[in-house]
């Protein structure tokens, strides 16, 4: 198989060099603890992948005055979840070098639930991507080199998301688009992030951020650790169980896409607040990655966000938003 090979010829050239400088009987017994990670391609060999994001969000109002008392917080509470199906067919496969992969969504579904805060009209703009195809460049680490084609197709989504209204100009509609990117833009970066090339040990850590997707316009990056917590021998080969933990990252990184350009309002409640402030992110997640196939079997990520807004011209109390969030990715093909 080509990833046995690519993983025999990597070790190999690891131990030579090792042993020159510690021995072979060392190199033994150090290589004998680590697992190579590699994400491996067969030409034309389809993978189909279910994605699923769910968000509940809460918003916290504060105190609403009764008279000369205060009374209880209102909370006004909704969800949105996005339903995508992707294939993944490899087109031009290079174990050692860049493999070109072309992605078609085969189809997207957005549900929404009701709420006097969230107003939405027609169709999600992240729906406008069934049916549509891009293509990228992935390398033997995980790590996708060119992002060109996915990135188009992102701005494309972010056109589909405006409406124009007499004396208001460019009006946003609520979308998913960021959800998207949360599944496309980060693929396999549990492996991709991994720094050490000689391989993994059971119990070990590294680190990498992904995003927050929110429901509002704003980048939210989660510092993200990774650890190898065990590998489990199966029918289906061995499985890396690698645990997730997530917090709060002070920025996000600029080269992460943008749908959006030029001036708009946003509809509804989360367009007329301002000032949006992430407050805190706490969570955790789990994937399995087979490492005789080089592919990711499954993941699920779980955190909660807290955002904090801001009323115009000091309307009100400032109000909290919670947003609940979990987005999931499972090997169905």
């Amino acid at each position: 198989m080509k990833g046995l090979d690519l993983r025999t010829t990597l070790i190999a050239t690891i131990i030579l060099g090792l042993s020159i400088l510690a021995g072979c009987n060392a190199v033994g017994n150090s290589a004998a603890n680590k697992n190579l990670l590699t994400v491996d391609f067969q030409k034309d060999n389809v993978l189909k992948y279910k994605f699923t994001s769910q968000k509940d969000i809460t918003m916290d109002w504060g105190k609403v005055s009764k008279g000369k008392k205060q009374g209880k917080n209102k909370i006004d509470k909704s969800s949105e979840t996005m339903e995508m199906l992707i294939s993944y067919t490899p087109t031009d496969v290079n174990p050692y070098g860049l493999t070109t992969i072309e992605a078609k969504c085969e189809s997207i579904k957005v549900k929404r639930s009701k709420s006097k805060a969230r107003r939405s009209s027609g169709k999600d703009a992240v729906e406008t991507a069934a049916g549509e195809t891009f293509t990228f460049k992935i390398g033997p680490t995980g790590k996708i080199e060119d992002y060109s084609q996915l990135n188009k197709l992102i701005h494309k989504l972010g056109k589909n998301a405006f409406t124009k209204r007499a004396n208001r100009g460019r009006v946003k509609q609520p979308d998913m688009i960021a959800d998207f990117i949360a599944s496309q833009w980060f693929l396999w970066d549990a492996v991709s992030s991994i720094e050490n090339f000689d391989g993994i040990s059971i119990g070990q850590s590294w680190k990498s951020k992904l995003s927050a997707p929110t429901p509002m316009v704003m980048k939210t990056a989660r510092d993200v650790t990774y650890t190898l917590k065990e590998i489990r021998q199966t029918e289906k080969g061995q499985i890396a169980v690698i645990t997730s933990s997530y917090s709060l990252a002070d920025s996000a990184p600029q080269n992460w896409p943008m749908p959006y350009s030029g001036k708009f309002r946003m509809s509804g409640m989360f367009g007329f607040l301002r000032g949006y402030k992430a407050l805190s992110l706490q969570g955790k997640g789990e994937e399995l990655f087979n490492i005789d196939s080089g592919q990711i079997e499954k993941y699920n990520q779980n955190y909660q966000l807290q955002i904090e807004a801001v009323f115009p011209m000091a309307l009100g109390e400032n109000p909290k938003i919670i947003i609940d969030q979990t987005l999931t990715m499972q090997l169905i093909k």
